[in-house]
């Protein structure tokens, strides 16, 4: 059996953001794969720009991304008690591309924010984006990183032993969830 590919979506552009943190350990915590983030820096959806120009070319990488891989981590900021502009713009782009490229594919949602909720309702908004996708969402444990610039060192990884091990859960049901998801489609 080839190596899994796992893809992820980081609704933060920074670069060190606590986001972009936590998705790199997820996949490391997902276990051997061949990871690749996606680029979230895309036009402003646009329906005119879609029209005249056709889906442009970084949101049909990204699209082809999610669909060639076998399960997808995205993660979330909390802004303004939702998931951040940056990744609905995306979600919606994507939605906007043929082949359905969610449809029952293995997910996993995440989000670290500066409050103590760990971004709860961005990750109940995330649900709702998510679920005209029809994705599977793996169910908890739940990984909501509250008060986040203090939960990860100097090398990016969490430290805190409740955290980490809801991630590793997190992880591992989404590879076998991906696991599965490959049985099935070579049966």
């Amino acid at each position: 059996m080839d190596e899994l590919k796992l893809a992820g979506l980081c609704g933060s552009l920074r670069a060190d953001s606590v986001n972009r943190k936590l998705m790199m350990e997820a996949a490391r915590h997902f276990g051997p794969s061949r990871f690749e983030a996606g680029d979230l820096r895309l036009p402003l959806y646009d329906g005119d720009l879609q029209s005249r120009e056709g889906v442009p070319a970084p949101v049909r990488a990204l699209a082809d991304l999610v669909a060639g891989a076998d399960a997808v981590v995205v993660v979330t900021p909390e802004y303004n008690q939702s998931i951040s502009g940056v990744l609905k713009n995306a979600l919606d782009w994507i939605s906007r591309t043929e082949g359905s490229p969610w449809k029952m594919k293995p997910v996993a949602l995440l989000s670290a924010t500066a409050g103590r909720a760990g971004g709860a309702r961005a990750n109940y908004a995330l649900r709702l984006c998510m679920a005209p996708f029809r994705p599977l969402v793996v169910p908890g444990p739940e990984v909501l990183v509250a008060g986040a610039a203090k939960e990860f060192d100097e090398a990016g990884r969490l430290t805190d032993p409740r955290y980490v091990g809801a991630l590793e859960e997190h992880m591992a049901l989404l590879r076998e969830t991906a696991l599965a998801r490959r049985r099935m489609a070579e049966t």
